[in-house]
This record gives C-alpha cells, sequence and structure tokens, in this order.
C-alpha cells in the first residue's frame, strides 16, 4: 500500500512541478523579457550563446523571449478554452440527466455527433468563420471540448441522481437545483476535475495545431505553435528554433497529464482499494 500510494506522490509532484516550470516562465514574462519581440538585431540565425541563451530565428528575434511569451499565450488558451467547455459542458450535461429520458436520449445523441468529429477539426470550422485571433482560437477549442465534458457531466450526474439519497432529498421536497447545488456537483466534482485537467493539455495541443497552420493567434504572439512553422524550414541549420518549442509543449502537455493521473488515483476509491491488495 505504501508502495503504491508512493507513486501516486511521485506522479502528482513530478506534474506539479513539470507545470509550475511553465506558469513561472508565464509569470516571469509578464513583467520581464531578456529582448523585446520586435528586437531584430540579434542577427539572423544566430546559434545560442551568452547574448542569445537559445539563439535566435530568420528574422534576429530572440528565440527565449518568444519562448517565454508561448507559455503565457499556452496557459492562457488551456484555462479559457477549459472555461468555456466546463461552463456549456457541466450546464448542457446537468439539463441531460435531470430531462425526461426522450430529451436525454436526444442530447445524448447530438453529443454522440459532436463528439465524432475530432476537436481539432471542429476548431478549425469554428476558426474558418472569423479572423484569426487569439480570443477565436479560445473560443473554437472551447467550443470543440465541450461536447466531451457535456458527456462526461451527463454519465457522472446519471449516477448521483439515481443514488437513494437523491430520491431521499426529492421526496423531502428539495428543489433540482438543492439537489444540484447540494449533491450533484459535489460528488462529481472530483472526477471532473480529474477530466478537465485532461482536456487542458487537449487544449494547448489544439492550439499549437491551429497556430501551425495559420489558424491561431497571429503576430506578434509567439505562439509555440507557430515557432513550430516558422522553424521547419531552418530545421537542419538552426534545430533550436524546433526543439525548444517542442520541449516546452511536451513538458507543459506530460506536467498537465501527470496531474490529472495522480488526481484520479486519489479520487478513485477503487483503485486505492487495489493497492492494499
Amino acid at each position: 500500500m505504501r508502495r503504491r500510494i508512493g507513486r501516486r506522490s511521485v506522479t502528482l509532484t513530478v506534474g506539479l512541478a513539470l507545470t509550475g516550470i511553465v506558469v513561472l516562465v508565464a509569470i516571469v514574462s509578464l513583467f520581464w523579457l531578456p529582448y523585446s519581440l520586435s528586437d531584430t538585431s540579434g542577427g539572423r540565425l544566430s546559434p545560442p550563446g551568452a547574448e542569445h541563451l537559445l539563439g535566435t530565428d530568420r528574422l534576429g528575434r530572440d528565440l527565449l523571449s518568444q519562448l517565454m511569451v508561448g507559455a503565457r499565450i499556452a496557459l492562457t488558451v488551456g484555462i479559457g478554452s477549459v472555461a468555456i467547455a466546463a461552463a456549456i459542458g457541466v450546464t448542457v450535461g446537468l439539463v441531460a440527466a435531470f430531462a425526461a429520458p426522450w430529451l436525454d436520449d436526444a442530447i445524448s445523441a447530438m453529443l454522440d455527433v459532436a463528439i465524432a468529429f475530432p476537436v481539432l477539426l471542429t476548431a478549425m470550422l469554428i476558426v474558418a468563420l472569423q479572423p484569426a485571433s487569439l480570443g477565436s482560437a479560445i473560443l473554437a477549442i472551447g467550443l470543440a471540448l465541450s461536447a466531451v465534458v457535456a458527456r462526461i457531466s451527463r454519465i457522472l450526474a446519471k449516477r448521483v441522481v439515481n443514488a437513494q439519497y437523491v430520491t431521499a432529498a426529492r421526496t423531502s421536497g428539495t428543489s433540482t437545483l438543492g439537489i444540484v447545488r447540494r449533491h450533484v456537483i459535489p460528488n462529481i466534482a472530483p472526477t471532473l476535475g480529474v477530466a478537465l485537467a485532461l482536456q487542458f493539455g487537449a487544449a494547448v495541443l489544439a492550439e499549437a495545431s491551429l497556430s501551425y497552420l495559420g489558424l491561431g493567434a497571429p503576430p506578434p504572439n509567439a505562439s509555440w505553435g507557430r515557432l513550430l512553422q516558422e522553424a521547419q524550414g531552418t530545421v537542419m541549420t538552426a534545430p533550436v528554433g524546433a526543439i525548444a518549442p517542442g520541449i516546452a509543449l511536451v513538458v507543459l502537455v506530460l506536467g498537465v497529464n501527470f496531474i490529472a493521473d495522480g488526481l484520479r488515483d486519489a479520487a478513485d476509491p477503487t483503485r486505492r482499494g487495489r493497492g492494499t491488495r
């Protein structure tokens, strides 16, 4: 059992450490950058050195400065997209859980259709309807992820709604909003939090993909996906330009997934039970 608890602790600790590094870099970028994003005095494709720790890009801009701003954009997109997905998805899921059977079936069918489309494809279709910007990318990704969140929320809420203590609460005259507030939300929050953490990683990858395709935040926003796109033509002569943002993406997504895995082990009693065998 101690060995199992130790594994959970290590997973959660590693996840917090990796994510914390990105968060720290993003916070520092709000107050200080080695060079301005518009500064092209570094020389074209300069190698890493004392003046430019990660070198410069094809326009002479400092790569470290762009990477730091990219951390801020990645966190903004992740938090904003998950917030939108949670607001829409949880609402739809709760409505389906309390709705009449025919309405629940209709909502479930629509969610199945929405989930059948890949998140990136759905986000691309939404972004195509409006000018490319950071806000439109956040909105598109949030809407694309909301169907998954709604499906999970519906399943979790259904389990609680069918429980005997909820039936007793209804018999005693508790309103639907009261049941949601006192019974449903507290019981689904731990598992839903894990699901939202996983969606955070999906949102970051989706934004990087959109930016790589030219549908994300336009310049001078230094998205990691755009840095990868700009570096693909010089990857053989200046590989740091492609390696650095790629590593940054891996660190953030891996960190968030480790946090979700650690929280899932802590919240799932069946997983805790396996450690006692």
